[in-house]
């Protein structure tokens, strides 16, 4: 047990919620005077937003090493400690990990001599401090949607958490000072307000706004135009919110000084992100596209993308993490009954849930969409069952979504095995305890399919 376990465990709640902050501040101090504030010398970029942080952190640090720029990256996915091996799984579950480990990490990127660092960045990182002291030159936001409300109790102080990323920006005289905000999300010119330069992008609004956009299911084109300059911008990843995500990147390139052609072919070099918008192909004569998307926002703008280009019928496979926002499974549930033919709710994370009474809640919302329980609306509590169930009545065109999952490697939830197999998760300030078992959606989903075809043939 931690010394703040323990501080919780004898100080009345009230008292250390009021506390607790300082202490984060005080460990992020500590850690990094321990580790000789390894963050001296860099430049950092840091990603905050809802969704699409990872992506348009992918999006940038690929840009930057294509035009010649020493670069590392830090991000939900993957960590790149700019050493030229390429990317490595995060060891963290955590997006933005303690600020313990993540100056470890820093050390590291330092003495490999790196420039630039992408780091994404969290409400939870910015309200406990764990980036407290980082010289962030530029502040990128994506979109600020209702997403931990749990911890930050209303969407104002979310979304203030979040503005912590531009006014530490702002402060980095050594700095650019640069804060580049999406003109089409509400929050975005409060954001963009709070740093002495400003790039504001959209399709709608922005001064870098995009137009003549064409979307494919392999990628989109557009030209990004500011200040009467041009950028033919070719992007590899799916989906019109892919088209910010990159603008976002654009402008980075911008502020940065990179040339017209270094941003096109930037971009350009980016394939695909892992556990975002991941196809998975064995020969079916379906698509089944694993992604991360788990926040009504994101699964409103991904249906809206793939309903158009659906020839058959759209499933979707989703769950809802246990201690996290109960209030949106229903509405998850309505947005997936709206727009999807088949809907499956499954686990995600049940932590120390009930993982049936979370199915439940989702189905609340799927049925008052007009789905029908056992016809167009199933509970399958484990999530390879769910998938197995999918890809086995899925027909010719029909596209299956896998949602919620991505890139994560293990499901955390609960069992008669919790006895034998405990793992404390790194983020539980309870200290409750859960099992940890290995799991790859992407493997799941490819045996299943290869199961498939060998039973068809």
């Amino acid at each position: 047990m931690n010394i703040r376990s323990i501080i919780k465990k004898v100080v009345p709640q009230k008292t250390f919620k009021k506390l607790e902050p300082y202490g984060h501040l005080a460990e992020a101090v500590v850690s990094q005077i321990k580790a000789g504030f390894p963050g001296k010398g860099l430049k950092v970029i840091g990603v905050t937003g809802t969704d699409g942080k990872t992506t348009t952190s992918t999006l940038i640090a690929h840009m930057l090493r294509h035009s010649g720029k020493k670069v590392a990256m830090i991000t939900t996915i993957a960590v790149d400690y700019g050493d030229d091996k390429g990317e490595q799984a995060n060891p963290s579950r955590m997006t933005t990990m303690g600020s313990g480990p993540l100056m470890k990490i820093l050390q590291k990127i330092q003495n490999n001599g790196v420039e630039w660092v992408v780091l994404e960045t969290t409400s939870h990182a910015l309200a406990q401090y764990r980036v407290w002291g980082l010289p962030f030159s530029i502040a990128v936001m994506t979109n600020v949607g209702h997403e931990h409300l749990d911890y930050h109790h209303s969407f104002e102080k979310y979304r203030n958490a979040k503005k912590m990323l531009f006014l530490q920006t702002n402060k980095n005289t050594l700095g650019l000072q640069t804060g580049i905000a999406n003109a089409d999300d509400p929050s975005g010119e409060s954001f963009a307000a709070s740093t002495k330069h400003a790039i504001l992008y959209g399709i709608k609004n922005g001064n870098l706004k995009a137009s003549n956009i064409k979307t494919t299911p392999s990628g989109s084109t557009y030209k990004a135009s500011i200040d009467q300059t041009n950028y033919d911008i070719k992007c590899k990843l799916p989906g019109s919110f892919n088209v910010y995500n990159s603008l976002a990147a654009v402008a980075v390139g911008i502020t940065i000084g990179l040339s017209k052609q270094q941003i096109e072919d930037g971009i350009a070099s980016l394939g695909s992100v892992e556990g975002r918008m991941t196809r998975i192909e064995e020969g079916q004569d379906f698509e089944v596209i694993v992604d991360y998307a788990h926040t009504p926002e994101s699964f409103e703008k991904l249906f809206k993308e793939i309903k158009p280009l659906t020839k058959g019928r759209l499933f979707v496979v989703f769950g809802s993490a246990g201690r996290r926002d109960e209030a949106k499974r229903a509405t998850q549930g309505k947005i997936a009954g709206n727009y999807c033919d088949i809907v499956i709710a499954t686990e995600e994370d049940d932590r120390d849930i009930d993982g049936l009474e979370i199915l439940e809640q989702i189905a609340e919302g799927a049925e008052n969409s007009g789905k029908i329980r056992d016809k167009d609306l199933f509970l399958i509590h484990r999530r390879e069952d769910a998938i197995k169930y999918a890809i086995n009545m899925a027909k010719k065109d029909d596209v299956i979504l896998l949602l919620g999952k991505g890139h994560e490697k293990s499901i955390l939830g609960n069992g008669p095995e919790a006895a034998q197999l405990r793992h404390e998760l790194q983020d539980d300030d309870d200290e409750r305890r859960v099992i940890k078992r290995d799991y790859d959606e992407v493997k799941v989903a490819r045996a299943e399919l290869k199961n498939l075809k060998s039973t068809n043939s």
